[in-house]
């Protein structure tokens, strides 16, 4: 009668939900069977369901790789910021440009539309990394005057003379605020003018470094920024 009774309250609580009884010799049990739901309802007429994949706006700057299941999505940019992001001549300048504008936009955090002098970047190009070496002219080694006389020889055609003081003399002196591309920028690293790299831009410049090799550097660092004398601008021929 006990479990008569057990199993009549068992199905007025559990209203809707089918039950099997099976009885053994030695052990009466209760076996319940709740049918399996297709959503999970916690409130009344309420079920959370999956919604269909919701169509992103398409984003022109990047692409955005497939949301991976174990890792987050990560979204890599090309360091550019320009603001035309509707502008269709912008757009199309962009997809037009070179690989080697791409890095050196990079390289000196600007849009990359500001890298036109294609001709000046190439012959960076050509030079990087090659080491430095006190007095040599050549790709087995080169000192920062001579690289910068090749430098501006190679992109405007200009003669410099040999050494970092004598082409500081030849300059119109500029204030750091007013440098321009194709600018020269002095320094004093062993007493006087004793080093000298070509402005690019944004605080760059790019020089035969004693310990880089030809590379470019930031106004701003610590050792350029104690070590700056002043910019100079080339007014021959």
């Amino acid at each position: 009668m006990k479990n008569l009774f057990f199993v009549s309250v068992a199905a007025g609580i559990f209203s809707g939900t089918s039950i099997s009884v099976t009885a053994q010799t030695s052990v009466n049990t209760v076996k319940f069977t709740v049918p399996q739901k297709k959503s999970v309802q916690f409130i009344e007429g309420i079920e959370i369901k999956r919604d269909a994949q919701a169509t992103a706006e398409p984003d022109v700057w990047a692409t955005k790789p497939a949301v991976s299941n174990t890792a987050p999505a990560t979204v890599t940019k090309l360091n550019y910021r320009s603001t035309a992001k509707n502008n269709t001549a912008s757009s199309a300048f962009i997809e037009s440009c070179t690989a080697l504008q791409f890095k050196y936009a990079q390289l000196m955090d600007v849009d990359v539309e500001l890298i036109t002098n294609t001709k000046l970047y190439a012959v960076i190009e050509n030079w990087w990394a090659t080491r430095y070496h006190y007095g040599g002219t050549t790709k087995k080694g080169i000192d920062c005057s001579a690289f910068t006389g090749a430098l501006l020889n190679e992109t405007y055609g200009l003669t410099m003379p040999r050494t970092a003081r004598d082409q500081y003399a030849m300059c119109d002196k500029v204030d750091r605020e007013n440098l321009t591309e194709g600018d020269l920028v002095f320094f004093n690293t062993r007493g006087g003018v004793s080093h000298v790299g070509v402005y690019l831009a944004n605080g760059y410049f790019v020089h035969s470094s004693v310990h880089g090799g030809v590379t470019i550097n930031s106004l701003d660092e610590d050792y350029y920024n104690r070590k700056y004398i002043s910019g100079g601008r080339v007014t021959q021929q």
